[in-house]
């Protein structure tokens, strides 16, 4: 028996025989084209808008944050500058599987020359490139194999066309050996509530048939384990799956104190499940499901009708609604898809919107509209609405100033960069409440990319530097009265939770398969323990003895009370 070890998505525990994932196709060979340029471009044409469709159509299937990320892939099958690589190589003499090879590389070549967020889409195309390649050939796409029976899928890393529709009544477990906490990989796992470890170095060396257990909750990938491990194993699931079933009830710690559960949600096709795995309301909706996908700005009538779905979905509850988060990151031809030199630290959020004032106005008047709509229909929410990006006391005191212009009663901001946190009590001077992007705020911080696999280490919110940042903003909220929630991945770790409520965190909202696992853990700490806990994670000097400290002062606290 031997332990890997990784990063645990959720609580979650899984056992069942490794399936590997299938290795890439090789690069065709440099061989002339036979049939001419023309032929070849046709075929080539064919592929790639078949493709795109292929993914948009999964896309659509699969909903939420993979739907995102799937339409993005397939504006990559036919992107201009990739055609055009694709037709410089034809015209010298290649066939149509070559210069879809050779024309993805060069396109990758290029992002990764970008670096930040295009840099680490490069890896995309990737399986875009396998997709295209592998129609031309006419075989399969490589992706998840299908053993006729129930594994633990085992890979480097999961394309997200894979991850999202992926078969829960055949993938007992995912195992890979990069990504990170924040990683596609782990962000749809978590969506779909898949045991999960991810960034398993030793993972490699896994093989087909052999059974392991995966145990998210030690972030640990157990091999060759005994009868009595995997009844243990087996024990726990069939305790957590129980668990899960038991009534819902709203967030609270053990002392009664309320913590409201909230839903992280991309798209209003994702508010029925959220409700009925217990959501008391949206901690994060994220509105650029409607401006990715567009060549032009949605209008006001096109944004209201989702906002007021959205809205009528939670009738008496909390909605939280980030206005767009986009710029040079996520470039939009009528926002800025200008060149930048460092995305990550350019013209995105709030920057961006103020920039284009008239987008944003648009956005609130929409919003204002669906809330007053849906009000005198008698299915009116809690409406609050808050900017992205925010870093300048100057900027919060900007956006709520023009959402009040519209009536917007309840105007805030995300804290996800340091100056927010260390500012949080001026910004709070005019904001109504603050929500913490946990997994920007990390990037940030660290100075780490959270989607630059090469840094995924430092992608960490169990840092002690972003854990004191947080308790920064939750003392500054507590002195002003104002809330104080978590939107980030952070809030979907049961025991990262339970230190964010001990640093002052009022609400936690994530993906909606957390809340199970979030809502019993808080039930087992009250406020003091929470504080307690926290304060041993703060003492540590790195994520993993943060983590490692917060798990032993919990533990001592449940002996304490047995």
């Amino acid at each position: 028996m031997a332990q890997l070890r990784g990063v645990g998505i959720g609580l979650g525990v899984a056992h069942g025989p490794v399936a590997r994932m299938a290795a890439p196709l090789p690069a065709p060979d440099d061989n002339p084209s036979a049939i001419g340029a023309d032929e070849e471009r046709a075929r080539v044409q064919e592929a790639l808008a078949a493709v795109a469709r292929e993914l948009e159509k999964r896309g659509e299937q699969a909903g939420g944050a993979a739907q995102e990320v799937l339409e993005a892939q397939a504006m990559m099958a036919e992107d201009p500058t990739l055609t055009n690589e694709v037709d410089a190589s034809l015209a010298q003499g290649k066939t149509a599987e070559r210069a879809v090879h050779e024309a993805f590389a060069s396109f990758r070549a290029q992002l990764e020359a970008v670096g930040g967020y295009l840099g680490e889409r490069a890896a995309d195309l990737d399986d875009v490139a396998q997709r295209v390649i592998a129609r031309l050939q006419g075989v399969a796409a490589p992706g998840v194999p299908d053993p006729g029976h129930p594994f633990v899928l085992v890979a480097k890393d999961l394309a997200p066309a894979d991850t999202a529709l992926l078969d829960l009544d055949r993938v007992l477990a995912l195992v890979t050996t990069e990504g990170g906490p924040t990683s596609h990989t782990a962000i749809l796992a978590r969506e779909k509530g898949i045991v999960a470890v991810v960034g398993v170095a030793g993972a490699a060396e896994l093989a087909d048939d052999e059974t392991v257990i995966v145990d998210a909750a030690a972030g640990a990938v157990t091999t060759e384990p005994s009868d009595d491990e995997l009844t243990r194993a087996e024990n726990r699931a069939n305790a957590r799956a129980a668990a899960a079933g038991a009534p819902i009830t709203d967030g609270a710690l053990a002392d009664g104190t309320a913590v409201p559960l909230l839903a992280n949600l991309g798209n209003p096709a994702g508010a029925a499940e959220a409700v009925a795995l217990g959501a008391e309301g949206v901690g994060l909706f994220r509105t650029e499901f409607l401006f990715l996908s567009a060549s032009s700005a949605p209008t006001v009538e096109q944004q209201r009708a989702s906002y007021a779905e959205l809205l009528a979905a939670f009738a008496g509850k909390k909605v939280v609604v980030r206005v767009l988060d986009a710029g040079a990151d996520k470039p939009l031809p009528f926002l800025n898809d200008a060149h930048e030199e460092n995305p990550a630290l350019g013209l995105r959020g709030l920057r961006a919107l103020r920039a284009s004032e008239d987008i944003l106005r648009e956005q609130l008047t929409a919003l204002a509209e669906a809330d007053e709509q849906t009000r005198k229909a008698g299915s009116g929410a809690d409406l609050w609405v808050m900017a992205p990006m925010v870093s300048t006391v100057d900027e919060a005191e900007y956006f709520t100033a023009i959402a009040r212009e519209y009536g917007i009663r309840t105007a805030g901001v995300m804290v996800e960069v340091p100056s927010s946190a260390l500012l949080a009590e001026h910004i709070f001077a005019h904001a109504d409440f603050a929500s913490i992007g946990t997994n920007d705020l990390t990037q940030y911080t660290l100075a780490a990319d959270r989607l630059l696999g090469s840094v995924a280490g430092f992608q960490d919110p169990w840092h002690p530097a972003v854990l004191r940042l947080i308790r920064e903003v939750g003392a500054a909220g507590a002195r002003t009265g104002k809330p104080v929630g978590i939107c980030g991945e952070a809030a979907a770790d049961p025991l990262l939770a339970v230190v964010l409520v001990g640093l002052g965190a009022t609400s936690l909202s994530m993906a909606p398969t957390a809340l199970a696992d979030v809502r019993a853990t808080l039930l087992t700490y009250s406020l003091d323990d929470a504080r307690r806990i926290a304060e041993a994670a703060l003492a540590a000097t790195d994520a993993a003895t943060a983590r490692e400290a917060a798990h032993a002062a919990s533990d001592s606290q449940k002996e304490r009370t047995q």
